[in-house]
């Protein structure tokens, strides 16, 4: 039985996609930062914090001690963070990027030594649209999930000689509690007064309108198992945003990005 290690995974796209991994054949390992060690509807949760170097190595030891091997690492742990990148300062810039991106290659360096000596294994990382389009008012996210798909794109590069490959998967607006776990920025400017609430109505309503976690979860199950896998991997939603920044202009692409937000 292959096995999948899920980061995240107590809730929202982590969960089902543990659960999803589950039911296509995988022992499933996945973590939380208070989970402990418990087993529910066949996935075993762990507790990991991964800002941290000795958690995370302690989480993959646990694993392998457990399964004797790790097939599939899902990095899905992360938050965002709401408001004006002028509004954001430094401190919270770091910390969601120690979660976003430093978490991701953290757990992924952890794991890459037993994949290569197995000869095998997939990396898939939970990117965003956000990745490869603006996300006014979430600047600081929208970075972090551009540095993800740069990472996974020339981290599948580098090991795809060893028979492990990286994919960013790409999920659009999902129903979670993604919006509800929003951190804002720390320092509210009275130049941003107007636009800044009017986006983030906007924003909310995309979520509260966008896919089901369970979609985003099928499409991790596609990559983990297609034998053609693609480094940019769009999912629900997802893919429309992807067809669209393709192929229509900039100049058209921001205009109609600007009406939607009421920019």
């Amino acid at each position: 039985m292959p096995v999948a290690l899920v980061t995240g995974a107590s809730s929202g796209i982590g969960l089902a996609t543990a659960q999803a991994l589950r039911g296509a054949g995988y022992r499933v390992f996945g973590t939380g930062r208070r989970a402990n060690g418990y087993t529910k509807d066949g996935v075993t949760m762990l507790a990991c914090d991964v800002t941290s170097d000795a958690s995370v190595a302690a989480t993959v030891a646990a694993v392998l001690e457990r399964a004797g091997r790790i097939d599939l690492l899902v990095n899905n742990a992360g938050f965002g963070i709401a408001g004006a990148a002028e509004e954001t300062s430094l401190e919270q810039t770091r910390q969601l990027f120690e979660v976003n991106l430093f978490g991701l290659i953290r757990m992924t360096q952890a794991v890459l030594p037993h994949m290569r000596d197995a000869g095998r294994g997939r990396i898939l990382n939970i990117s965003s649209a956000f990745g490869f389009m603006p996300a006014p008012y979430m600047a600081v996210y929208a970075a972090s999930k551009h540095a993800v798909e740069g990472y996974s794109q020339s981290l599948d590069h580098e090991v795809r000689s060893f028979g492990i490959r990286a994919i960013a998967v790409e999920p659009a607006n999902t129903k979670t509690a993604f919006d509800a776990n929003l951190a804002y920025g720390d320092r509210h400017l009275d130049a941003y007064a107007t636009t800044r609430p009017m986006v983030h109505f906007m924003l909310k309503g995309m979520m509260e309108t966008g896919d089901e976690a369970k979609v985003v979860a099928d499409a991790v199950v596609a990559a983990a198992l297609s034998r053609k896998p693609r480094l940019r991997w769009p999912a629900g939603k997802g893919k429309k945003f992807s067809l669209l920044r393709r192929f229509v202009p900039d100049g058209a692409f921001d205009k109609s990005l600007r009406k939607q937000l009421g920019l």
